[in-house]
């Protein structure tokens, strides 16, 4: 199934805008988590601000991987649109928490719609680009995911400690996104069955046939979004550990999330040429690499700031060049699922970043121990791809 004409540029428009939501949305709580330790009525300490980013990636995780696969059944609009609508309520009524708890339990709800959105708007990207464009297809979606995080911290930077402004303005454009999807989203169909020649369920993910490629997509994606999490809700905490001023490690969030979005451009264009998994191993490499180099105090702000900026450019853009593989490598009818799963699962990474980053920063050694455990993430993603098969799509079965 094809969009014709303006109505392909809506979906296309739409489903970026959904990234980018989730991609404010992270650096929402990761800017404002100084301010919010300081926050009268909330009581936030170090260990409750790892509590709440870890709920708040419990429901991400339950979202993606209970949610999504609903959109291969009953039509992808139908499961955006809501996704949407009910992460933004929630969201929109967070500042109005009155304790730790009320803040933590809405996080949690919100994070159930958030979670299925980005990994919904990818499938419906993906099934209307041919394979050799795939890579770009995920790429060029997922810059709305740093082109948000971009604005949450130029935001952030303006708002100082009104925190609230963050959560506000989220969850407003939020609301307004899911009422323009309503009258221009397309209507997609269930998974096309009758296109397919081969029967395939997404209990398939895990049977022999598709077992190599899930396993090795689910660990390098666990690594991929504990770097992506970790990174952006502790970068601030550990720049300022490390000796840097709050402002400047504020900026340099923006920094290296300016980087992811260079980063995505590079990686399609990069990945089409060469192979998305060829791409996806030399991302983790160089990223590893770097990751390590930001161990070392950097007394240079411009070399610091390259440091940073290239390390955007290869550690998130890693992860999303998984997202395209797995696009390629899974039948249509359960591309959704496929997606939604792997994301599900790489939410574990998700929330296992920011504890452990959390609890490196608790107990005072986050600088330079937490850019060693960053580095071994990178690691071991790329040798999770490295074993993952070097075709495209399986064979289909008859």
């Amino acid at each position: 199934m094809q969009f014709a004409g303006n109505r392909f540029s809506w979906a296309a428009v739409l489903c970026w805008l959904t990234v980018l939501i989730e991609g404010f949305d992270l650096v929402a709580l990761g800017a404002t988590s100084l301010a919010l330790q300081h926050a009268g009525g909330l009581e936030f300490t170090p260990s409750r601000l790892t509590t709440v980013a870890t709920v708040s990636l419990v429901g991400v995780a339950l979202g993606a991987a209970l949610v999504t696969p609903l959109a291969d059944l009953v039509g992808r609009r139908t499961i955006l649109i809501a996704s949407v609508a009910s992460f933004s309520a929630f969201t929109l009524v967070l500042p109005l928490s009155s304790g730790f708890v009320m803040f933590a339990a809405l996080r949690l709800l919100a994070g159930l719609g958030l979670g299925s959105c980005m990994p919904t708007a990818l499938a419906m990207m993906s099934e209307h680009r041919p394979a050799r464009r795939r890579a770009r297809a995920s790429t060029t979606t997922m810059t709305g995911y740093h082109c948000g995080a971009v604005l949450a911290s130029l935001l952030a930077l303006a708002a100082g400690n009104t925190w609230q402004i963050l959560f506000y303005a989220g969850g407003a454009a939020g609301l307004v996104l899911a009422a323009v999807m309503w009258w221009k989203l397309p209507e997609t169909a269930p998974a096309r069955r009758d296109a397919e020649t081969e029967r395939v369920t997404v209990v398939d993910l895990v049977r022999p046939r598709f077992l190599r490629t899930t396993l090795a997509v689910w660990v390098s994606t666990f690594m991929g979004l504990l770097l992506v999490y970790g990174l952006n809700t502790w970068l601030p905490s550990l720049m300022k550990t490390a000796g840097y001023g709050v402002s400047t490690s504020i900026t340099l969030l923006f920094v290296l999330n300016a980087g992811g979005i260079a980063g995505m451009l590079l990686a399609g264009y990069v990945g089409d040429a060469r192979g998305i998994r060829r791409t996806a191993l030399a991302w983790f490499g160089v990223g590893a690499v770097l990751l390590a180099a930001l161990s070392i105090r950097i007394q240079v702000s411009v070399v610091l700031n390259l440091v940073i900026f290239l390390t955007g450019v290869f550690v998130f853009s890693a992860q999303v060049l998984v997202y395209a593989y797995v696009a390629q490598s899974y039948p249509d009818r359960i591309r959704g699922a496929a997606l939604g799963v792997t994301s599900g699962v790489g939410r574990l990474g998700a929330i296992t970043g920011p504890l452990i980053t959390g609890v490196l920063v608790t107990a005072g050694v986050a600088y330079p121990w937490g850019f060693y455990f960053f580095a071994l993430a990178a690691v071991l993603g790329l040798l999770a791809m490295a074993l993952a098969p070097r075709g495209t799509a399986p064979a289909p079965v008859a």
